[in-house]
């Protein structure tokens, strides 16, 4: 599974921890920030557009505090990334959400709990059937 990172200033350490970590799992990472983007829309804009156009499967954001992320990338039609400081929430905005992508926040989220973060939310596929009725939902809102 090809998985697409980006973060800006204050998400780049993380995001290179944890880059370095989905590459010793054997993740084929797609780093669309090789330096820090100026801001966290561009690099999660960077993320979602990746994700949508099938350059990746799954997205990892990381900025400061994650909700800058998760709501640049939302904006983004057909686009669904949830922001996570905890695992059981990057379980289930996957299996229930479809969540294509997660957003850390480097000020809140240390470099293990990021790893079980990004392990949660890569360990489950989407569930379809009745959340997929709120997704169709969502997209006939635009």
């Amino acid at each position: 599974m090809k998985i697409a990172v980006a973060a800006d200033k204050a998400g780049f350490d993380l995001k290179e921890t944890v880059k370095k970590y989905l590459e010793d799992k054997g993740y084929d990472v797609l780093d669309l920030t090789e330096t820090p983007a100026d801001d966290f829309v561009d690099s999660s804009v960077a993320v979602a557009h990746a994700v949508l156009d099938g350059t990746a499967q799954r997205g990892v954001m990381f900025d400061e505090y994650g909700t800058g992320s998760a709501m640049a990338s939302n904006k983004v039609h057909g686009m669904v990334t949830a922001n996570v400081t905890e695992e059981n929430t990057a379980h289930m905005t996957t299996q229930h959400n479809g969540a294509k992508a997660i957003a850390i926040g480097a000020g809140i989220v240390g470099p293990r709990l990021a790893e079980a973060l990004v392990d949660s939310y890569l360990s489950v596929e989407y569930a379809g059937g009745r959340h997929q009725i709120r997704l169709d939902m969502l997209e006939k809102l635009y």
